[in-house]
């Protein structure tokens, strides 16, 4: 099943995605479950798949205006240098525990939305990664189960303001400007990917394959940066974890490839789809 975030007729909503068009779940649930994760947290997955099967579409495709797959999520937990060419590429060593930073749920824009490039910066990266929306709450997960906490899985562009990025060793002043990350087209649940090792990542820039990976070359797997998180703090349903970029990243390149206003940035991951993003510049 494929979920959504959408704004259809000056309204926010969810639902199921379908080739024909969107089932409008806000619709259905009313007041009792407003947003995706409230559904994630009242365990309402099966009452979804029924209105999955059993309903039309409220909405064509192109009728809906696609958010964030999980706008306002509690928390959004990175994974950073998660592949060994990123780490090679970067100048750095692996690290014994996995590298965390967050970002914030204002800098996010949905499937088709525009980045944003900000006015201050030249220097704006494209990271292309699979996103993690956590079902249930846990804490102190083991990594054996872990994958039973695991609502579904999204594509993430975690776009970096390099320059920003290293104005000292903390990396949020380059991870978290508006409109800067994008996080689409939809929530593909775990009954069709049960196993989020065996999938494939391209990113694409203006149509040419700039970073290629399969998620099994990640140095912390899914279950283990769920594992060390939840022991951190509980995790919560709607939580997202973007679990790592691989190489080819722009600002490693020879010469630089930044994205810049005009450009087209994609992010296709298998069995999920293409998050396409149009890269608009900040008006100051």
């Amino acid at each position: 099943m494929k979920l959504v975030s959408f704004v259809a007729e000056n309204r926010p909503g969810y639902g199921v995605a379908k080739d024909d068009g969107v089932i409008d779940l806000r619709r259905r649930f009313g007041d009792r479950l407003p947003r995706l994760r409230d559904l994630l947290s009242a365990g309402a997955l099966p009452e979804a798949e029924r209105f999955a099967r059993d309903s039309a579409p409220d909405f064509p495709l192109e009728g809906v205006q696609l958010a964030p797959v999980i706008p306002d999520p509690d928390k959004i937990i990175c994974i950073g240098m998660n592949y060994r060419d990123h780490v090679a590429e970067i100048g750095r060593t692996v690290t014994e525990k996995p590298s965390l930073f967050a970002r914030f749920a204002g800098s996010q824009v949905g499937h088709l939305q525009p980045l944003v490039k900000p006015a201050v910066s030249d220097e704006f990266d494209y990271e292309g990664e699979l996103a993690v929306v956590i079902g249930r709450q846990g804490r102190h997960i083991l990594a054996k189960d872990a994958l039973e906490y695991v609502a579904g899985y999204s594509c993430y562009n975690e776009g970096s303001v390099r320059d920003w990025q290293r104005h000292t060793s903390q990396f949020l002043a380059g991870k978290s400007f508006a409109g800067t990350g994008a996080f689409g087209p939809c929530l593909v649940t775990t009954d069709e990917i049960p196993d989020p090792s065996r999938l494939t990542l391209e990113t694409r820039l203006n149509g040419k394959v700039v970073q290629y990976t399969t998620t099994d070359l990640m140095i912390t797997s899914i279950p283990e940066q769920i594992a060390y998180i939840s022991t951190m703090l509980p995790l919560l349903p709607g939580d997202v974890i973007v679990s790592g970029t691989p190489g080819g990243v722009g600002v490693k390149r020879s010469p630089q490839l930044f994205m810049r206003a005009g450009d087209v940035a994609e992010v296709e991951i298998s069995g999920i789809g293409v998050l396409r993003n149009p890269v608009i510049a900040e008006i100051a």
